[in-house]
């Protein structure tokens, strides 16, 4: 699928580059500026750096490659649209293990694309990835569609306490931190940190992860909340 650049007047996609290796930045640059709808705001040489930049630049889309020092491309995804999180970031990395591919995606990845693509699949990656879509090879997303499957059905190394399954029903209601705390009469910290243990059990990137992984494995019930006003 070929995307066309956008029509004169269009602001450009604002683009990071995050690779430890300088001749591989410099390369992605000089590549992507060929294209007159292309802005590259910033190239990071590790994790941190990334992140400090993301926050700094606000880009459209981050091109980033996994094995990082200092913050490994799956933590630096997850801290990147944390902080930015109208970001999308796109994957390109000579890694194509199942492992990779899943805690790239779990982080929020919105595309994944092997280094050595051609120039042209790699400006329409990036213009799908800005415009919303997610982008994976077939033979990649099928195995990333069997791995989470498998992973779905195996029982959790370490179960969710009473409290954990109390709060995440409540976020799966829509309720926020304070919300919850109030609710179950502990400190919004406390809340905070529940979250963060659950996240980590369900081996989830965000909030609504969670929810949807204990939805399937059928560890909470959806309940609409009752009395609940925005």
């Amino acid at each position: 699928m070929r995307t066309a650049p956008p029509s004169a007047g269009r602001l450009p996609v604002r683009i990071l580059i995050v690779d430890d290796h300088p001749v591989v930045r410099e390369g992605l640059a000089a590549m992507l500026r060929t294209q007159p709808d292309f802005q590259v705001v910033g190239e990071a040489a590790d994790g941190w750096e990334s992140v400090e930049l993301a926050r700094r630049h606000r880009p459209d889309v981050v091109l980033m490659d996994l094995a990082m020092p200092n913050l490994d491309g799956a933590e630096a995804i997850r801290q990147i649209l944390a902080a930015v999180p109208e970001t999308r970031v796109l994957v390109l990395t000579a890694y194509d293990t199942d492992e990779r591919i899943i805690s790239a995606v779990q982080a929020g990845a919105r595309g994944y694309l092997l280094k050595g693509a051609p120039r042209e699949e790699l400006f329409t990656a990036v213009r799908l990835v800005h415009q919303g879509q997610s982008l994976l090879h077939p033979a990649i997303a099928t195995r990333l569609i069997d791995r989470l499957q498998a992973l779905r059905r195996q029982p959790l190394a370490e179960p969710l306490t009473e409290r954990e399954v109390e709060v995440l029903s409540l976020v799966a209601q829509g309720l926020r931190n304070k919300e919850i705390a109030q609710r179950l009469v502990i400190t919004e910290r406390t809340v905070k940190f529940h979250v963060s243990i659950i996240l980590q059990k369900l081996g989830a990137g965000t909030r609504t992860e969670a929810v949807r992984i204990a939805l399937e494995r059928g560890l909470i019930q959806l309940v609409p909340a009752s009395g609940h006003h925005e």
